[in-house]
């Protein structure tokens, strides 16, 4: 039985990843994927951005058929070499093959990459395969380019190379109750913290309400300050379900994105806002 090994991180699994896992698991019995638990920018300051959970990354891994994902503490071998990380690899996994993305990195001070993996594989008794880049509208697919898709709004092009939309969960709180004055009764949730902020304003949403039911609601979804009411020190995600009026605080929710609608707007009063809305309702029902 031929064991592969799948180096890198693989921030939210988009189609390159699948490449290299494809790859793999074409040339290998027995896939398993080395990544981290959390980004390794963390160990050097920075904060941490996913566009999906590490959970949810680790889910669609497996779902891909790899045989089990190893989550590493990057901490514990920042420091090592190039050649002790790769000596490390082969005494603790036994690996016939490595394969990785083109641009994979590894070793203090990113002293590994592929040509040194090509260099040095007879050296630890593995072959290595470098997968090539994808490309989609002659661009190279990365986690980077898809969190600049979605930092821009455009979560269209973001689902493309993903595979999948994006989306947040969160648990239903407490809001102003303004919105059900107006007739647009939200669901009001903390955007999480570690996942990639898409820019403030609507969104056609779908969603999901975990234990409830197995069907998908449409939405119309609100991120920012909510600018006419000025009543908030901090951003929430409200989304107003179309056709729904149950109770569902303290319930889990799965926020779909569909398509970006505009900017948020401070408009000069309520009623200038229920006829924004309503125009906002009128086209997520046009998507």
């Amino acid at each position: 039985m031929s064991i592969g090994l799948v180096l890198g991180f693989f921030d939210g699994v988009h189609i390159a990843h699948r490449a290299v896992i494809k790859c793999a698991l074409e040339c290998c019995d027995n896939v398993k994927l080395i990544t981290f638990k959390e980004s390794p920018a963390v160990y050097f300051g920075a904060k941490a951005e996913y566009i999906y959970s590490r959970e949810d990354s680790v889910n669609r891994i497996l779902s891909l058929g790899v045989n089990e994902v190893i989550e590493l503490n990057f901490p514990d071998i920042a420091s090592m070499s190039a050649d002790d990380y790769l000596n490390y690899l082969a005494e603790t996994y036994s690996p016939d093959f490595i394969f990785t993305g083109f641009n994979h990195t590894f070793g203090a001070n990113k002293s590994g990459n592929p040509q040194y993996l090509s260099l040095n594989s007879n050296k630890f008794g593995f072959k290595y395969i470098c997968v090539e880049p994808v490309k989609y509208d002659n661009q190279v697919v990365s986690s980077s380019l898809i969190k600049q898709y979605l930092k821009s709004g455009d979560v269209y092009q973001a689902a493309k190379l993903l595979q999948n939309k994006f989306y947040i969960e969160g648990t239903v709180i407490s809001g102003s109750k303004i919105g059900r004055t107006i007739g647009f009764p939200t669901a009001n949730i903390i955007y999480p913290e570690e996942i990639v902020k898409l820019p403030y304003g609507v969104y056609s949403v779908s969603v999901i309400i975990n234990n409830y039911s197995n069907k998908s609601y449409k939405g119309i979804l609100n991120w920012g300050y909510k600018p006419t009411l000025n009543n908030t020190s901090e951003p929430i995600a409200e989304v107003h379900i179309l056709e729904f009026n149950d109770d569902i605080y303290d319930k889990q929710i799965k926020v779909i994105f569909d398509k970006f609608i505009r900017n948020e707007i401070k408009f000069n009063n309520l009623e200038e806002l229920k006829l924004q809305i309503n125009k906002d309702k009128l086209a997520c029902l046009e998507l």
